[in-house]
């Protein structure tokens, strides 16, 4: 029983993948420079779109889910020894299984993919371009991951929004997050956008310094940037550091449920959240990911192809909190499923969630009936100039 759970298969049937949205051919779709833009480097992808508010599919009842896979999904989340939520939505026909999956979870990390959207809109709103230069100074550096702050000396870094980004979206940096988050406009920006494209049951934080300090039960101040906030974090009576990662558990400010990070990530493969050229460069950008390898990704099988973004939060053992794995998982046929599987808290071994989150994209797999592949469908992911 507990192989069948892990690899069960059964036969259902799935639509081509599309990215025909039923509008008349807007201006973006016409001109030779910006369908050239969708194959462009990563320079090329600066080109505004002014007024672009993103098409959206014509609503359509979605089929019922496969009663197999939603077998699969609710024993996986029964049996793990945690409190975890999973979705998994269809892109193409529409339907959604999920196990808590209405439930608020602590995103972490996932939240730098709402960030690289609010930026990536204000691009194609000619608000900015991929080359606006950024300088980060001492003063900007955060905490935990960040591997930028070895080339901030006391005069600065300074660099390209492009730059940031890519190390925001395949190294999960949080200082390069929080410099693209600063120059878009803050967390009030990011929850605009998000509230432009109608997306529910995802907040959005304060930012990496304060998120993570209140978390520990610290008041942030500049002096704890780096390793130096470890030391003040284990500084702390354990008794305190329970409350403060009690309470933001209870109540996460970066929370976001996985039915709407998975109804979110659909409409970013469907082209209803950004341009043409921003979708693709973000898509790509996030299959070159180097963050979870044996996350969702470590089930995905050979000839699929999956675009994703983690999220890790603090551990304070035997507890370890905020455990995620969120992105797009696409059949060679052009079939595609958005994924989530957030793990808000349990005391189980790393490799243990690696297996929970594994199982999840096999099953998916395994479920998939393979169709007529799509025509110029190409998983060969871009790389940067």
């Amino acid at each position: 029983m507990k192989g069948w759970i892990k690899y069960g298969h059964v036969a259902l049937g799935a639509l081509a993948l599309t990215f025909a949205m039923g509008l008349a051919s807007p201006p973006w779709a016409q001109t030779p420079g910006q369908q050239q833009a969708r194959t462009a480097t990563t320079q090329g992808y600066g080109a505004a779109m002014p007024g672009f508010v993103g098409p959206r599919s014509e609503p359509r009842p979605a089929p019922p889910p496969p009663p197999a896979l939603n077998a699969i999904i609710q024993s996986l989340g029964q049996s793990f020894n945690g409190h975890v939520g999973i979705a998994v939505r269809s892109v193409d026909e529409g339907w959604t299984i999920s196990y808590n999956g209405h439930q608020r979870f602590p995103q972490q990390s996932v939240s730098k993919l709402w960030v690289a959207m609010t930026m990536l809109d204000a691009v194609d709103r000619g608000k900015m371009t991929l080359d606006t230069p950024v300088t980060i100074r001492p003063g900007d550096l955060t905490l935990f991951h960040q591997p930028i702050a070895a080339m901030v000396s006391a005069a600065g870094y300074t660099t390209t929004l492009s730059d940031l980004f890519f190390r925001a979206m395949t190294q999960s940096d949080n200082t390069a997050n929080d410099s693209v988050l600063r120059t878009v406009g803050g967390p009030e920006a990011v929850r605009s956008f998000l509230a432009r494209r109608f997306i529910s049951d995802i907040r959005f934080g304060p930012g990496e310094r304060l998120l993570q300090s209140t978390t520990a039960g610290l008041a942030w101040s500049q002096n704890l940037s780096g390793q130096r906030f470890l030391a003040a974090r284990n500084a702390l009576p354990r008794s305190v550091r329970e409350r403060a990662l009690d309470a933001y558990l209870a109540d996460p400010p970066d929370g976001a449920t996985p039915v709407g990070i998975a109804t979110a990530l659909a409409q970013l493969k469907r082209g209803e959240m950004l341009s043409p050229a921003s979708t693709d460069l973000l898509l790509s950008t996030m299959a070159q990911a180097k963050t979870g390898p044996q996350r969702v990704k470590g089930g995905v099988p050979f000839g699929w192809h999956y675009a994703h973004k983690t999220g890790t939060g603090q551990d304070l053992p035997p507890r370890a909190t905020g455990y995620n794995d969120v992105g797009i998982m696409t059949a060679p046929d052009g079939s595609s499923y958005a994924i989530a599987v957030m793990i808000g808290s349990t005391t189980v071994s790393i490799p243990e969630r690696w297996q929970l989150m594994q199982s999840v994209s096999r099953s998916v797999a395994g479920m998939h009936t393979p169709g007529p592949r799509v025509a110029g469908t190409d998983f060969t992911a871009r790389t940067r100039p």
